[in-house]
Order: C-alpha cells, then structure tokens, then sequence
C-alpha cells in the first residue's frame, strides 16, 4: 500500500472516531434531557471536530478513489491545503483551551462522556498538529492567510455573546454573563491571541522541510 493511501486511511480513522464521539455525546444528552440542537453543536470543540472530520474526508476520498481507478495520486488543491491548516489551528486551539483553562476547573467542554472527551479535547488535537507537521501533503501557505483562518472563531464568538445576552446559555464557564462583560472581554482577547499565535505557528510550519511528497512513487 502506498504511502499516500495509508496516510488517508489514518485521516478517516480519526473520522470515524469524531463521528462516534459526537453520537456519544449527542446519545448521552438524548437519554437525560430534550436535545436543543443549537446548544449541543453550539461548542466550539464539537464544531471544530466536526471542521477537522470534513477536511479530512474531502482530502484522503479523492486519494483512495483515485488509487482504486489506477489514476496517480495528485497534489491537493491550494484551498484544501489552507482549509486543513485552519482545521488544525482551530483543533490545537480546542486542545490548549481545554489543557489551560477547563481542565483545571473540571469542565467537561460540552462532552460529559469520558472516552468521547478524551478523544475530542486531547486525541484529535495531538492528531491534527502531528498529521499537519508529518503528512507530505501541505505545502507553503502565505501568512496573510491568517486572516481567513480568524474569520469562523470570531463569528462564533458573536454568535455565543449575543445567545449569552438573549438566552442564557454559553458553551464555556468564561462566557458565562454573571462573570462580568470586562471579563469576557479579557478571554476572548486571549482566545483570539491565542487563534492568531497558533495559526501564524501552522503558516509557519509549511516552510519547514517535508519529508517525501505523497505519489504513487512513495510506498511506506
């Protein structure tokens, strides 16, 4: 099996168990509660497996489907390259939110199953930044593309502000209103610092050496 197609299989792999995790999640809250959908898919861990889990099939299908048919594998195209970095800026950012600031508080972050917490706040973010800086497949991005990459966190951020303000309801313990706004100030400033550091870090991370480029000529 070639290398390419290998590196694809793992990438759906790591599919599958977002895919079962969020089932978990989803089955766990269906058994105590009505399920508010807005709520449920409301965290910005839940969304941004999700993000990781599309790119990740919509870079290693066309692969496999093209090993099957005999065609050679092709290099993917510029925007998956730039959506995959941003997939795996905003999984490092789930995992550093979740070591530095939920963890130490007990939180679960919106998953109260134990293995599917796992997988989602510490599995996929190891994944997402080993695949990034070991896979062959990416190739050197500009960094004003970090721009493109605050883009989603900053939508999700006013959409979790103004629910916090109409409905109650905030994903994590430092949205929460009673805190004060100057403190919600604070941590989305740190949040979007934190966006802006780890993107300019994977921007930074397609101009270091690549091990061998992902083609047919490349077995494992």
């Amino acid at each position: 099996m070639l290398r390419a197609q290998r590196v694809a299989l793992v990438r759906l792999a790591m599919v599958a168990l977002v895919v079962a995790a969020v089932v978990a999640t989803v089955a766990e809250a269906a058994s105590r509660t009505t399920i508010n959908p807005f709520n449920m898919f409301g965290y910005f861990t839940v969304q941004s497996n999700i993000i990781l889990a599309v790119v990740y099939v919509a870079v290693a299908v066309p692969v496999l489907r093209g090993r099957s048919a005999g065609r050679p594998v092709q290099p993917a195209d510029d925007r998956l390259v730039l959506a995959r970095a941003c997939a795996v800026t905003y999984i490092a950012v789930v995992g550093v939110v979740y070591a530095l600031l939920l963890a130490p508080l007990g939180a679960a972050g919106g998953v109260p199953v134990a293995w599917a917490n796992l997988a989602l706040h510490v599995v996929t973010p190891l994944f997402g930044v080993a695949d990034w800086l070991l896979a062959p497949d990416r190739r050197r991005l500009p960094l004003r593309n970090v721009g493109i990459m605050l883009v989603y966190p900053a939508v999700w951020v006013a959409v979790v502000l103004v629910r916090g303000a109409t409905d109650g309801w905030f994903p994590y313990p430092f949205f929460d209103p009673a805190t004060g706004y100057p403190t919600i100030v604070v941590y989305v400033l740190a949040i979007a610092v934190s966006i802006t550091t780890v993107g300019l870090l994977v921007l930074a991370a397609t101009r270091l050496p690549s091990t061998a480029r992902m083609t047919e000529s490349s077995p494992l």
